[in-house]
């Protein structure tokens, strides 16, 4: 399994949504969105709270590829990987819905949780940062899309 850095948590913290993608059996991409994709012990999980597609599609076909990126900075990770249905009495499971449940609120359902065997990560990056001259900082580069959708970070 491939390390996960600290940034890359940052990242995933910072977006609060990500995208997972799975092969329907037709062969077309499923996307799913997801707020729970977190990291435990340096091992990626989601919770599926309402995405039966998502789950049918992972028991038939492992291959997942999960996109996270932060909007303000104009940047992510693409992790690919394979996936597993972690059973209810799974203690990873249990740590998983235990703190959906606390975060959201026991009403919220944990029908599934998928820990992720990550077999590549790739950063991605807006041409902001690839094809800006002069080159833009990480600073100016958030600043410019607070701007553009109108927010402000807490307490500024």
């Amino acid at each position: 399994m491939i390390e996960i850095t600290a940034d890359m948590e940052a990242i995933i913290k910072q977006a609060i949504m990500s995208f997972v993608a799975t092969v329907n059996e037709d062969g077309t991409p499923n996307l799913s969105p997801k707020a729970s994709l977190t990291i435990r012990n340096g091992v990626l999980y989601f919770a599926d709270i309402a995405s039966p597609k998502t789950i049918r599609n992972l028991r038939r076909n492992p291959a997942v590829e999960i996109n996270v990126v932060d909007i303000f900075q104009r940047r992510g990770y693409r992790f690919t990987g394979h996936a597993l249905v972690l059973l209810p009495n799974d203690a990873e499971y249990l740590m998983i819905a235990e703190w959906v449940r606390s975060a959201n609120g026991a009403e919220y359902p944990v029908d599934h949780v998928v820990k992720i065997e990550t077999t590549s990560i790739t950063p991605l990056l807006s041409p902001a940062h690839v094809f800006a001259q002069p080159p833009r900082d990480q600073d100016e580069i958030r600043n410019t899309y607070y701007q553009k959708y109108a927010v402000k970070p807490v307490g500024a």
